[in-house]
């Protein structure tokens, strides 16, 4: 048997032409092996017949949509390799995109880090993302025009590894317990990864700008009925979201090595802590109405 580099976990939940997408660029587009667990939410769309044909992938399935959370973590049982790299089903990986995420992680030597994949969307979602449109959906999918223009986008390595496509050691995955089934079905999970990882110890979060993935955007979030997890976030950290990326992961400046301890400004701190109050006001306050 071939020796299996990452495991890489992709939930889906009834987005089947997207899937087949995904999966088809990782077998054709990645340098090395790798195993592919896909955790089918419902599946009714096709999605569960489909992946239950194709003997290269595992899988597991609940009847409902139980989010990323469950999902991520349901997967972690099947895990057989040392990295866990978590994706969306909405991506589809360029060619050569795990190379240089494992050439980083030959580089680091040791287990403590988290990093990123760099994405390519028609919209950028954030400062870290290529912004190019190569297509809003399947229809409109531009896939040679993407081979041929994908590495030719200037970019920086970036400090603040947080979304998708993300790999960590499954020892540090272990640590934090992956992910926080608070979050559930997935809203404001990511930014709680990093922040446990940070709990934990780990200061090297970084963006690999030549490991790249075009991501179609939130396919599955925009039909979900979300949770609050800004306000679970503060809640659970004393701090915003924004506050975690701006000061802690310095997310999307230039890579220049191991992150220090954040300087938190005197105003933002009262800005968390009155947003800390309010939250747990509004929490209880839900808690009161429901209960």
């Amino acid at each position: 048997m071939k020796k299996e580099y990452f495991s890489i976990l992709i939930p889906s939940w009834n987005n089947l032409p997207y899937l087949k997408l995904c999966l088809e660029s990782i077998l054709n587009n990645s340098t090395y092996p790798h195993q592919i667990i896909v955790f089918v939410n419902d599946g009714s769309d096709g999605t569960l017949d489909w992946i239950q044909t194709q003997t290269n992938i595992k899988y597991l399935h609940s009847k409902q949509n139980i989010g990323v959370c469950y999902a991520l973590n349901a997967c972690r049982k099947l895990v057989t390799t040392n990295y866990i790299l978590y994706m969306n089903d909405d991506m589809y990986a360029c060619p050569g995109w795990d190379a240089h995420l494992w050439e980083e992680i030959q580089a680091i030597g040791h287990p403590n880090f988290f990093i990123s994949a760099t994405a390519i969307e028609p919209i950028a979602s954030s400062n870290c993302a290529i912004e190019y449109d190569f297509g809003t959906d399947i229809d409109t999918f531009n896939k040679t025009a993407l081979h041929e223009q994908f590495a030719n986008f200037s970019m920086n390595d970036w400090q603040g590894a947080t979304w998708p496509p993300n790999i960590v050691h499954r020892d540090i995955w272990d640590l934090v317990g992956g992910y926080s089934i608070e979050f559930s079905p997935g809203m404001y999970s990511d930014p709680d990864f990093s922040m446990k990882l940070w709990q934990a110890g780990i200061r090297y979060f970084k963006g690999i700008n030549k490991s790249r993935v075009y991501h179609f955007g939130s396919r599955s979030v925009k039909r979900v009925e979300k949770n609050p997890g800004y306000y679970t976030f503060i809640t659970k950290w004393g701090i915003t979201s924004s506050t975690l990326s701006k000061f802690y992961l310095k997310r999307g400046q230039p890579f220049n090595g191991i992150l220090p301890e954040p300087t938190i400004p005197t105003y933002i701190k009262i800005k968390n802590l009155f947003k800390t109050v309010l939250a747990v006001f509004k929490k209880n306050k839900f808690h009161l109405l429901f209960n």
